[in-house]
């Protein structure tokens, strides 16, 4: 009866994605500023406004763009009295993908993991200073 658990086991381990398992295809970035309550907006790199709303906020954000493709986001922070400031929210390699040399196989390596997004990795914080608008004189 132990058996049959184990195989059932182990068929479960190398057929999902280690990152998959682990991490999901989305991840959650809290965006911070200074000054607080700053106005933002989120699009891919598609161009899709994905998110508008102020600061301190926490938004849920896709990690892949396609096959062995991470997201890149632009964000715009924006605040009356103050000088606008892009930022480019980029996506690195996720450190559990590579656990697919051990649990997660071919499959994990090659093409759940890389198809799901779940191989790539957002910063977890997101933080901004604005400078003052210039004067005129």
């Amino acid at each position: 009866m132990r058996k049959p658990r184990l195989v059932l086991l182990l068929c479960f381990i190398y057929l999902t994605g280690c990152a998959s398992i682990i991490s999901g295809k989305t991840d959650m970035v809290k965006f911070n500023s200074s000054p607080i309550g700053i106005e933002f907006a989120i699009k891919d790199e598609n161009g899709k406004a994905v998110h508008h709303g102020s600061t301190p906020a926490t938004v849920n954000l896709e990690r892949g763009n396609g096959y062995f493709d991470g997201q890149t986001y632009a964000v715009d922070f924006s605040a009356p009295g103050y000088q606008n400031k892009p930022y480019k929210l980029d996506t690195t390699m996720n450190g559990w993908y590579f656990g697919n040399l051990i649990f997660g196989g071919v499959l994990g390596l090659l093409v759940i993991d890389p198809a799901s997004g779940a191989m790539w990795d957002l910063p977890d914080e997101v933080n901004v200073t604005l400078p003052k608008a210039l004067s005129q004189p």
